[in-house]
């Protein structure tokens, strides 16, 4: 009991450690696990670890294979939470790199580090291509916390992510087929079961997750669930697909699962975020569990194997050599810069799915008296623990040496997705602007995303948004809500992240009827709040443009749009087509120049007809 209740507690600490250090929380989970365990050996009477997993005839927390049921069943739960968060709108632009990356990248992964392993420690081919199967994954829980505080743009975030998440279930899947090969043996018995295993593993795990996704789907939106019993009938249904879809073919739950998740993240469903919050919370708790347990199941013997040269320069082929050939190969061709691309290949951390399976196979094939499988526990824990170290402690430095961290941030948060916000926010996305807009009104972000706007449905009162690493290159806020409480909220907690270069919200009814009382971050003009601005939209869905001849013609429209309540200033549209936020300050841009635009929404100003044409949203 006392066991169990410190690995909890040893968890949830390391969490908090690595949330106040902006570090993985793997890195601090697998040396507390190294040290209640095998590291404890050596300070003990009797030579026990502090924490034994599995029962040794004394002491220990898992009878037989219980352990890894358990690793099992959680990296089920973990790998559906990742599938929830896919959304297809993200991969618009690099789908077919996240492709390539995952099966080219991983047939370069696969081969480059089996002939590493085998020539490096002389290990079998078959062992040695086991260890180059289990790193071929990433994996979502290392990767979120590396890239959520380097400011990348969409598109690289975007590749690192589907990347970590979508190779999981192709790593396992690449190690289930090489222990089946080192189970059955060698010759034309291999070729067979491997086709065959290969077959029923994407047959049974895409129609398992697929179907059952709909269903849970069907059951939710036809409310045959109480909602308080949403999230553990989700679970049930996770677990239950993971168990049966394995019951049919040996580890396709994995896949089954990530399809699951990623068919479900892409439905329209009411409750999804609900669903997404109790995941995110149950494999913070699952991965807190996990790593200790797996880590201190590593034994003194198996340590003192890997603690050496050969160990440095199998890890230095991996990170050096084998990823930068994999990601280079995938990338080719695409619109990914030279330093996009020199920066994906740095950052490839190892994670919870090769560590569990490891442990799984590893175990297995040293009972069997496999020759070599001593080493491939050791091995990729030293795979895992090195490349997070190495992209935890790096990976900030290395994007600003390629040039790749955004100095700037440019993107623009809108909070609300009214009528008004998705006007202007297509108006962003034509004038080449990234902009997402959130809102807790799923009918609003139905309506962006039939548009073609990037959306996303969003509490602000939690810290999911800061946690979003697609948002790592916002750098406007603009908050458009008819809540002025809600307003003044997200420019108090996500002025720093996401406002960096602006933060500005609607004026209030109060201020607008006080001129003295006009806030720095107030939006548009000082006569412009919520009310005016949703009634323009309603009567002149429109935007438009009007060229400016000096600061003096920009000051005289801006008298005209405060006088009139079907006009709205948004933007100053510089020569060179640079977009400035107007303030509710309006007058105060100095450098207004000849080509110079005064963007607006409403009604076409008289001064306009003849000028320029507008500029509509359909």
């Amino acid at each position: 009991m006392v066991e169990l209740a410190g690995i909890i507690i040893l968890g949830i600490i390391a969490q908090w450690v690595a949330w106040r250090l902006k570090l993985p929380a793997i890195l601090p989970l697998i040396l507390i696990g190294l040290f209640v365990g095998p590291v404890s050996t050596l300070f003990t009477d009797q030579g026990e670890k502090w924490i034994e997993p599995i029962w040794n005839g004394e002491k220990g927390l898992f009878p037989g294979e219980g352990l890894y049921y358990f690793v099992s069943l959680a990296i089920s739960i973990i790998l559906f939470e990742g599938g929830l968060t896919l959304k297809r709108s993200e991969i618009a632009n690099v789908g077919p790199v996240i492709t390539k990356l995952i099966t080219l990248g991983s047939v370069v992964t696969f081969f480059g580090a089996g002939v590493a392993a085998h020539f490096v420690f002389g290990l079998t081919w078959q062992v040695s291509f086991l260890i180059s199967g289990l790193i071929i994954v990433t994996g979502p829980t290392v990767i979120t916390p590396i890239l959520r505080n380097i400011p990348l743009k969409k598109d690289v975030s975007a590749v690192l992510k589907w990347e970590g998440i979508l190779i999981d279930p192709i790593g396992a899947l690449v190690a289930v087929l090489v222990f089946e090969f080192i189970s059955v043996g060698e010759g034309q018995a291999y070729t067979q079961t491997a086709l065959i295993e290969f077959g029923k593993i994407l047959l049974f795990g895409t129609t398992f997750g697929f179907t059952f996704a709909h269903a849970l789907a069907f059951a939710i939106k036809k409310n045959l669930i109480p909602h308080y019993l949403l999230n553990v009938v989700s679970l049930s249904v996770v677990l239950l697909v993971f168990v049966e879809s394995d019951i049919f073919a040996h580890e396709s739950g994995l896949l089954a699962v990530v399809v699951m998740g990623l068919v479900m993240g892409n439905l329209n469903l009411p409750n999804i975020k609900e669903l997404l919050y109790f995941k995110e919370s149950l494999s913070v708790l699952l991965i807190s569990i996990l790593f200790i347990l797996l880590a201190a199941n590593i034994n003194i013997q198996e340590l003192e194997l890997i603690f050496n040269w050969q160990m440095v320069i199998l890890l230095a082929i991996i990170v050096f050599v084998i990823r930068p050939l994999g990601v280079f190969l995938s990338t080719a061709g695409s619109d990914l810069k030279f330093k996009e691309k020199l920066f994906i290949s740095w950052v490839g951390p190892r994670g919870i799915v090769a560590a569990g399976i490891a442990s799984l196979f590893g175990s297995k094939l040293l009972a069997n008296g496999e020759p070599g499988a001593e080493y491939i526990t050791p091995v990729v824990f030293t795979v895992v623990l090195g490349t997070v170290l190495l992209n935890a402690t790096t990976a900030r430095l290395f994007a600003k040496m390629v040039g790749v961290f955004l100095t700037k941030s440019e993107g623009i948060l809108i909070i609300g997705a009214s009528k008004a916000s998705r006007l202007i926010a297509g108006y962003l996305q034509q004038n080449k602007r990234h902009v997402v807009l959130i809102d807790n009104n799923q009918s609003n972000i139905d309506k962006a995303k039939k548009m073609g706007l990037e959306a996303m449905t969003a509490n602000i009162y939690s810290d999911s948004l800061t946690d979003n690493i697609e948002l790592n290159d916002m750098g406007y806020l603009m908050a458009l809500t008819g809540n002025p409480d809600i307003n003044m909220f997200a420019i108090n907690k996500f002025r720093d992240q996401f406002g960096e270069n602006g933060s500005f919200r609607l004026v209030t009814g109060d201020e607008m009827n006080d001129p003295e009382n006009n806030p720095k971050e107030g939006l548009f003009s000082h006569t412009d709040d919520f009310i005016k601005l949703m009634e323009a939209s309603r009567k002149y869905p429109s935007i438009h443009e009007i060229e400016l001849k000096d600061k003096e013609h920009y000051e005289g429209l801006i008298e005209i749009t405060k006088s009139d309540k079907n006009m709205v200033p948004i933007f100053l549209k510089t020569a060179d087509g640079e977009l400035k936020i107007i303030p509710s300050f309006s007058k105060e841009f100095e450098d207004i120049s000849e080509g110079s635009k005064l963007v607006y929404l409403g009604k076409v100003l008289e001064a306009d007809k003849d000028i320029t044409a507008p500029v509509e949203n359909k």
